[in-house]
């Protein structure tokens, strides 16, 4: 069957869209290729045709729950062997995927990066012929990328250790040196970088500059002049998102807001109603949308400054993906700037925290294991940076990894312990009885430490999770795996100079810093120039084109000019005298600066949470002055 007898037969489309033909071509001559196209533009399809085509399966690596449930449930209503695995997965329907993975009957599988971590489920890969590795997101891999996701950078040797046929990379927001960063990494020709252009003459892009003040009922006064449709408002806040969705309603719209603070099943009653068209609006924090199929978005607003230039190209592209015209606002307030700045700078951890996270690793000996969340909670450093941390620690030949495991598993029985014996040769029984009498029971389960159960009973670490594993693999038990940890060891002749590797990182975390604060200025530019808005966004992207003609610039009601702002906020002297009471308390988890101006611009760290000083009056009393006003502030006291 040729592709285009597999679009019509499987898609019911007589063509390809701009560059599908090109990439799913590449794939089939079985080399890997990089797929930069909008958002709408069609990505997916360039790895769920040639799955049909392939013999073997197609593994679908995606951080986006709702894409992976959307395409699922689409290609499943086509007939075609789909499925997902993610948390929401029933014990029973998992099995029948691992058994549809292994008589070869599964054409795509979607799983989350967090997946991969899952060492039962890489031995079943490993036992399959994987003819296409398809990373969606792909600019997650780049340190330098907008969105770095430190898990991406194993999937290149994962796909080598799992002998993957080809890989397609997908992405709609790279720009040249992510692109370019993206082919070395998973050893991508240039010549089979295949890229469409950006522009999409049916969004029609508009900036409103306005003060704080005014925002709420210039937002009212568009939306109620707007033409009918599907419409998203995205805010920075979890608070905002509640607070603007409240002001729509008494405007009288059907609005309802949406973020992570809410209950799942609300956030779904949420997005199923909005997807049915019976929610017009929703009023949300960006992780809605991502992966989200709705091609009748009619208009995206932008309630506070989007982060980045990626940001906003990502998010006002879900609008019009029917190819219908739509539009895409942004209410452009400067006092948006310090909320943002401040997510960032609270993000970089402290040089002690990184020093102390160095030293710990490398006293660790050669061969070590740690677990993420303890270092994040010990060290006072979200996870994220706990593993973008480590990584760097790979990247400069420090460590080495080698995997990560389960530290404690939670054993549920499905039938009498003797019977289960019965089934299992001699040697397992024997090994099963002994674990069996070093775990803790309880009403329903059994727990048990690893490590302490394989000390117990003189056998390798190794064995006790086979042996737990059988038990699931046969139906016998249901397993729950807790304590994530991962093993290392140290790189024979890498440096173990602690000053040395704590300085070059803290150099690095700065850098990323500077980069996300570089990313945010490109957006006011945007938002205080003249020029065409499609043109200058085309031009981040390395593509060119003539101005729109349908903007706010191109049309000449926007001049340009500074953002309104109002005056930044300062530390008052009854602040001041805050933050020295609060300082004079030595409470050790607010010890050092950093830790302090974080608590005090009301951003959560590890440590602030589990000593649950979110709840102090003084927590966020500085929420709208500049984190960097207030580290100097303490820093010089």
């Amino acid at each position: 069957m040729t592709p285009r007898e597999a679009l019509q037969r499987h898609f019911d489309h007589e063509g390809f869209r701009e560059g599908q033909e090109a990439v799913v071509e590449i794939l089939l001559e079985g080399r890997s290729a990089l797929a930069l196209f909008p958002t709408g533009g069609g990505k997916s399809l360039c790895y769920q045709l040639p799955a049909l085509l392939l013999e073997g399966l197609t593994l679908v690596v995606s951080p986006l729950i709702a894409l992976m449930k959307d395409q699922v449930e689409t290609l499943q209503a086509r007939g075609i062997p789909a499925a997902r695995l993610d948390s929401t997965i029933e014990l029973e329907e998992i099995g029948e995927i691992y058994e549809s993975m292994e008589n070869g009957s599964l054409k795509l599988l979607y799983v989350a990066p967090e997946r991969l971590a899952n060492e039962g489920f890489i031995r079943r890969l490993r036992r399959c012929r994987i003819s296409l590795l398809a990373v969606d997101e792909a600019h997650c891999i780049s340190e330098w990328g907008h969105n770095f996701r430190p898990d991406y950078l194993k999937l290149a040797n994962l796909a080598r250790d799992l002998s993957v046929e080809r890989i397609l990379a997908l992405t709609a927001t790279a720009t040249p040196i992510v692109a370019e960063q993206i082919r070395e990494r998973f050893g991508i020709a240039e010549a089979d970088h295949v890229q469409t252009g950006f522009a999409r003459d049916n969004l029609h892009f508009n900036i409103h500059p306005c003060s704080e003040t005014d925002r709420d009922a210039l937002l009212c006064e568009l939306m109620q002049a707007q033409a009918p449709g599907a419409s998203v408002v995205y805010v920075t806040l979890q608070q905002t998102a509640e607070r603007v969705a409240g002001i729509l309603k008494r405007a009288g719209l059907n609005a309802r807001a949406y973020h992570a603070g809410m209950r799942n099943e609300h956030r779904a009653e949420v997005q199923d109603t909005f997807m049915e068209g019976t929610l017009d609006i929703v009023v949300a924090t960006i992780a809605f949308g991502m992966g989200v199929d709705k091609s009748n978005i009619r208009h995206v607003y932008h309630y506070n400054l989007p982060k980045s230039l990626e940001n906003y190209v990502q998010e006002s592209g879900r609008s019009g993906r029917d190819g219908d015209i739509s539009t895409c606002e942004i209410l452009a307030c400067a006092d948006d700037l310090t909320v943002l700045e401040n997510f960032i700078y609270g993000d970089t951890p402290s040089a002690n925290s990184l020093k102390s996270l160095v030293e710990h690793v490398l006293l660790q000996g050669d061969h070590f294991s740690i677990s993420r969340y303890d270092l994040s909670q010990s060290r006072d450093m979200r996870p994220s940076v706990v593993s973008t941390a480590l990584t760097y620690l790979e990247l400069d030949g420090i460590i080495i990894p080698r995997g990560p495991y389960y530290g404690g598993n939670r054993v549920q029985l499905l039938r009498k312990f003797e019977d289960i014996l019965e089934g299992h040769p001699p040697a397992l029984q024997h090994r099963l009885k002994r674990l069996f009498e070093t775990g803790k029971k309880g009403w329903k389960w059994h727990s048990f430490n690893i490590a302490e159960s394989a000390f117990e009973i003189g056998e390798d670490e190794g064995k006790v999770r086979e042996a737990i594993q059988i038990l699931a693999e046969s139906r016998d038990a249901i397993v729950q795996r807790s304590h994530l940890r991962h093993s290392y060891e140290l790189a024979p002749h890498g440096e173990r100079n602690v000053a040395s590797i704590t300085r070059r990182m803290v150099e690095r975390f700065e850098s990323r810093e500077a980069g996300e604060i570089e990313r945010l200025n490109l957006v006011v530019d945007l938002c205080e120039s003249a020029a065409c808005i499609p043109q200058t966004l085309i031009a981040y992207f390395g593509d060119s084109m003539e101005p729109c003609g349908n903007c706010d610039a191109c049309l000449g009601t926007f001049q340009g000019g500074p953002l309104p702002a109002a005056k930044r906020s300062e530390i008052d002297l009854e602040q001041a005298e805050a933050i020295r009471l609060m300082k004079n308390q030595n409470i050790p988890v607010l010890r050092e600066p950093r830790q302090l101006a974080r608590f005090f611009c009301g951003l959560s760290s590890p440590a602030t949470t589990r000593k649950r000083l979110n709840r102090d009056d003084n927590f966020g009393l500085l929420n709208e002055v500049p984190f960097l006003d207030v580290l100097t502030h303490i820093e010089t006291m």
